[in-house]
């Protein structure tokens, strides 16, 4: 199997364009046409990471934090950046990172930790705008249910948890074959007048030139008039951070001891507690103080997220918790969310998880 079937795996669980601006996901060494011997999965590329992958014959390391980040203007092994990345080529290894797209996918870094504490209901807490698409169509009621599968088939029609939805509406379409056109239906040089269907699709921006391909196919007409149109509807799949809740409310001392049990935690930081049951849980994996708003909009209980500074605390505003877990140990299922990924793709081919230990914290 060649490295670029394992990419394309992950890319169509977490489309690159779902990447924050400035990320850098994505292949960073190696090459994409290589025959794999071997998948390790890891939160981070280190030179640990990358003696794990020689000993292990693997030649390919899909990580979730890109090793370069940043641009890399010297590679002379003075930080553990270059050292690494001398070491990846020096052996032939290739480090793929799925980053921000995999924390912007539903079904993602911070619904993996949803699911680990026993999340139900749950949903993206703060969707993203401007990635879905409108298609238009005009299509004779003899082809309608061809074409419309052929959408369907191809990834449009997507709201939510639903699939194949669709819209028709009866009307009339006219057109005049000119010389050298061969018309479906008609004649060349009069006017024709048809009862149509004109069918509308929702579908994600990145797909609609596949999903136009398979229309075309499927349509009968020599010509296809079609229409896309951008919406700023959000896209509930896809976005930053998980809301759900608990089973059962829980008291906060219960919860916070739960949260510590399932994700081995030492400590966690906190806010002060308000002595009310916890029902509602947002989380975030890595750094979100950036959702913080977002949590206390959708009436959270308790955030949960990593890499908060001492004054972003305040902005609980004594209406929920804020709990800091650390960045390491939020994302650490990512982890087996990666070797689920690709073991039921490839069930068969060597799928490992990184043995290394790669959290840069301790605590005393």
């Amino acid at each position: 199997m060649k490295i670029q079937e394992i990419i394309k795996t992950l890319e169509d669980y977490a489309p690159p364009v779902y990447q924050e601006p400035y990320d850098n996901a994505g292949l960073l060494t190696g090459d994409n046409s290589w025959e794999c011997t071997g998948v390790i999965c890891t939160l981070d590329c280190t030179e640990k990471v990358i003696r794990e992958a020689k000993v292990k014959n693997c030649n390919l390391i899909v990580a979730h934090h890109p090793i370069i980040f940043g641009g890399l203007k010297k590679i002379t092994g003075r930080n553990y950046v270059e050292r690494t990345v001398i070491a990846a080529i020096k052996n032939d290894i290739a480090i793929y990172a799925i980053h921000t797209n995999l924390d912007n996918v539903y079904n993602g870094v911070s619904q993996k930790m949803a699911d680990v504490l026993g999340l139900k209901n749950c949903r993206v807490l703060q969707p993203k705008k401007s990635l879905l698409v409108k298609l238009f169509t005009y299509v004779p009621y003899d082809s309608l249910e061809k074409v419309r599968n052929a959408l369907f088939e191809a990834g449009a029609g997507k709201i939510g948890n639903y699939s194949e939805c669709s819209f028709g509406m009866d009307g009339t379409g006219t057109f005049k074959a000119g010389a050298g056109a061969d018309p479906y239906i008609g004649e060349i040089g009069k006017l024709s007048v048809e009862k149509e269907v004109k069918l509308e699709v929702i579908l994600p921006a990145h797909i609609q030139k596949q999903v136009i391909t398979a229309m075309i196919k499927a349509h009968p007409y020599e010509e296809v008039a079609y229409d896309v149109i951008y919406l700023d509807n959000e896209n509930q799949q896809v976005g930053s951070g998980i809301i759900g809740e608990l089973e059962k409310a829980l008291s906060e001392a219960e919860l916070l001891r739960h949260i510590k049990e399932k994700f081995n935690l030492a400590v966690i930081r906190h806010t002060p507690l308000l002595n009310k049951e916890i029902k509602k849980v947002a989380l975030c994996g890595g750094a979100g103080s950036f959702l913080v708003s977002s949590a206390l909009a959708a009436g959270a209980d308790i955030y949960i997220t990593a890499d908060m500074k001492y004054h972003e605390f305040f902005d609980a505003n004594d209406r929920m918790i804020i709990a800091d877990i650390g960045h390491w140990e939020s994302e650490q299922y990512t982890t087996d969310l990666l070797a689920d990924i690709l073991r039921s793709k490839f069930p068969t081919f060597a799928v490992l998880k990184s043995e290394a230990e790669t959290n840069p914290v301790n605590y005393f």
